[in-house]
């Protein structure tokens, strides 16, 4: 079966244009099929900055009121996303920008109200990959930013770890799929200020230890949370560590294992 290499890039990438340029030079190197899908949230928060309007944040999550979703729509499917594909045509790599609204790619629903409103927030409840599979094919390369659509004309702001994890599961079935997140440390680390003390497995098992041992808390949870869904649905395989990990094996990084 083919391999399709699934790769999420955030903040660190996007933010920062030489590291944006080199990973992109790579990227399009890549001759296997290959999906992009890319935060945004720092570039969000400046730009309602500076329209000053107020970004909400509840234990670290973004409420996304209409203000916020417009200015979302604009940084992540406008600017951000169209910046990334210009890009990609430079170095030769043909290549389509999506939201989950475009194709009718990805569904979601809104997130349903308990104890805290976040808005126009989506939960994924279905992939579809018949027109991916057609670009693929055709060797171009879709790039995915963090909007789903509701199916009724509302656009909802996702969690980009997720829409990776749950097209890579989409795809499981069509091709072997290798999901890939990328971010500043090598990978899972025991000991947060030892960029040295990378975890090279986590298996559900060790996933235990390392949540009763503390290891593992915080912004890596939900990151964690996506990677063994992935894993426990058919994708072959996941990891997580710099950009470097997708164009070498031989770097040190995380792996996920079933």
């Amino acid at each position: 079966m083919e391999v399709l290499k699934i790769v999420k890039i955030g903040g660190n990438i996007i933010d920062d244009e030489v590291a944006l340029d080199n990973f992109l030079s790579e990227f399009s190197k890549l001759t296997c099929p290959k999906i992009l899908v890319h935060g945004g949230g720092k570039t969000a928060t400046k730009v309602s900055a500076k329209m000053q309007v107020e970004v909400k944040m509840i234990e670290g999550r973004r409420i996304t009121d209409r203000d916020n979703l417009d200015i979302i729509t604009m940084v992540y499917a406008g600017k951000i996303n169209k910046t990334v594909v210009a890009k990609l045509q430079a170095n030769k790599c043909n290549a389509i920008g999506f939201t989950g609204a475009d194709g009718n790619s990805i569904v979601s629903e809104k997130r349903k109200v308990t104890v805290i409103d976040y808005g126009f927030v989506g939960d994924i409840s279905e992939v579809n990959t018949e027109i991916l599979q057609l670009l693929l094919k055709s060797n171009i390369t879709p790039v995915f930013s963090a909007l789903t659509h509701d199916g009724q004309g509302q656009l909802l702001n996702t969690n980009a770890d997720t829409i990776a994890s749950e097209l890579a599961i989409g795809f499981a079935s069509h091709f072997e799929t290798e999901l890939y997140y990328c971010f500043e440390k090598k990978g899972v680390l025991k000991n947060i200020n030892n960029d040295a003390s990378v975890i090279e497995v986590i298996n559900p098992k060790s996933y235990i230890s390392l949540l009763a041992d503390n290891v593992i808390s915080d912004g890596m949870l939900p990151k964690l949370n996506n990677c063994f869904h992935a894993i426990s649905h058919k994708v072959h395989k996941v990891c997580i560590g710099k950009p470097e990990m997708v164009f070498n094996s031989e770097e040190i990084f995380t792996t996920i294992q079933a």
